[in-house]
């Protein structure tokens, strides 16, 4: 598989010639999985021998899907489908029930992960003239050498600055003349925060774009980041156990997310029923790896809660596009028998001009009830000391948000900068309730 930067012939191949494309691809990709400890044994249990098997697009759904608890019980070496001696490379997930996830690579992989990114990167208008501050975790992490690598094979001059350390960020923006970052959204609000706690004058920095990801966010809070930042913000989608970043991504008319289908199947199906849902329909993303040899994974269950576009895109490339991700079926609130995705509250605050730019969202409870509490920060200019306006600020946002998730909320103003700020992937809901309550 041999990558430019714009594959125009593969970017905007007929749909008919792309999915005997990923016939072909899928067939590969069955008879490498068969070699995993695994999916042998699962595999073979569906009644599945062997490629033989895939005779039209269709046959994909024979394939059982793929859980995050599959690939904890599959630790360490269960999904490894090449001798352990031809991997060069493993990352892995935070592992917050004790054992990660954990993904590996051959050098075949990584160069076509890479190519993945530099295609993503390329299609926001980016060039061999840009610098590019990486402002990301690296590590175990994906996004920060996924991202680092996309970057050097575009040609950008990379700068490895990683996450935190704001002042030493805008020195670096300032020394190098860094055109382009990419970080988390809640790290980019804070980076705007911190300019105006520094004195760090915008106009002096040569910034152009940011791509932003790692955790759901809001079309007003890209808004917001806009504004504030005076950039083009990009909408980035990957996850680690699909190699990380590249999966999909935005193009210059930040209309949706690009998902490239020459590496990946994508299935979009209803969590409760596990059947597709109509086109347009949202539903959880499923996805299949064509372009990985030494950890494949077969109708991965994302939980990401997503829907396909149904018109084509401007710019004139096929692969289908994913609408913004709306969170993960796993994030969903239930508050007293209501069920409130996170994303609905950013969308309600981060609207309103007078909110600051960060916020907390706490439940705990109140005797048998549910109690949801929105704590928000405001703009230096809104919080002042008459407290009049600060009180038809409160009441303004907790009718909002009534309105939008059918439950009304205890809210809490404060202060800009009050709240903890985060400097990677945003802690934005705490959940004090009783675990068996």
């Amino acid at each position: 598989m041999t990558f430019q930067y714009w594959n125009k012939k593969m970017e905007t191949l007929p749909r008919p010639e792309l999915e005997a494309w990923q016939l072909e691809k899928l067939r590969e990709t069955v008879k490498q999985a068969l070699r995993a400890p695994f999916y042998r044994k699962r595999l073979t249990e569906a009644g599945i021998r062997g490629p033989e098997d895939f005779k039209t697009p269709g046959d994909l759904g024979r394939i059982p899907f793929t859980t995050k608890q599959d690939l904890r019980e599959g630790f360490p070496y269960g999904f490894l489908a090449v001798p352990r001696e031809e991997v060069v490379r493993l990352h892995a997930s935070s592992g917050t029930t004790g054992t990660p996830t954990t993904i590996y690579f051959n050098a075949g992989d990584l160069k076509r992960w890479t190519g993945f990114v530099a295609r993503c990167i390329y299609g926001t208008g980016c060039t061999r003239a840009d610098v590019f501050q990486n402002m990301i975790t690296y590590g175990l992490f994906t996004g920060g050498l996924g991202f680092h690598a996309g970057g050097e094979e575009v040609g950008m001059l990379v700068i490895p600055s990683g996450a935190g350390n704001t002042t030493r960020q805008f020195h670096l923006m300032r020394d190098f003349g860094t055109t382009v970052v990419h970080a988390t959204p809640s790290f980019l609000l804070h980076v705007e925060a911190k300019m105006r706690e520094e004195g760090v004058n915008r106009e002096h920095l040569k910034l152009k774009r940011a791509f932003a990801g790692a955790e759901p966010y809001s079309e007003d809070t890209r808004r917001r980041i806009e504004d504030l930042l005076k950039i083009d913000v990009y909408n980035s989608y990957g996850l680690s156990e699909m190699n990380g970043p590249g999966v999909a991504f935005e193009c210059q008319h930040k209309d949706g997310l690009h998902l490239w289908e020459d590496g990946y199947i994508a299935e979009i199906i209803n969590p409760d029923t596990l059947e597709p849902v109509r086109d347009g329909e949202r539903g959880e993303l499923v996805l299949t790896v064509l372009c990985r040899e030494a950890d494949p994974i077969l109708r991965y269950r994302t939980r990401d809660l997503t829907a396909f576009y149904t018109e084509p895109c401007p710019c004139g490339r096929t692969h289908r596009r994913l609408c913004r991700i709306k969170g993960r079926t796993d994030d969903m609130l239930i508050i007293n028998g209501v069920n409130i995705f996170p994303s609905q509250i950013e969308e309600v605050i981060m609207a309103m001009g007078e909110v600051g730019n960060n916020y907390l969202i706490e439940i705990e409870k109140e005797g048998e009830l549910d109690r949801l509490t929105v704590k928000t920060e405001v703009t230096p200019e809104t919080f002042m000391d008459d407290t009049r306006p600060l009180n038809a600020l409160k009441e303004k946002i907790r009718h909002t948000l009534q309105a939008s998730i059918t439950c009304n909320p205890r809210v809490e103003l404060h202060e800009s900068g009050s709240l903890p700020a985060s400097e990677g992937k945003a802690v934005r809901v705490i959940d004090k309730r009783p675990r068996d309550g």
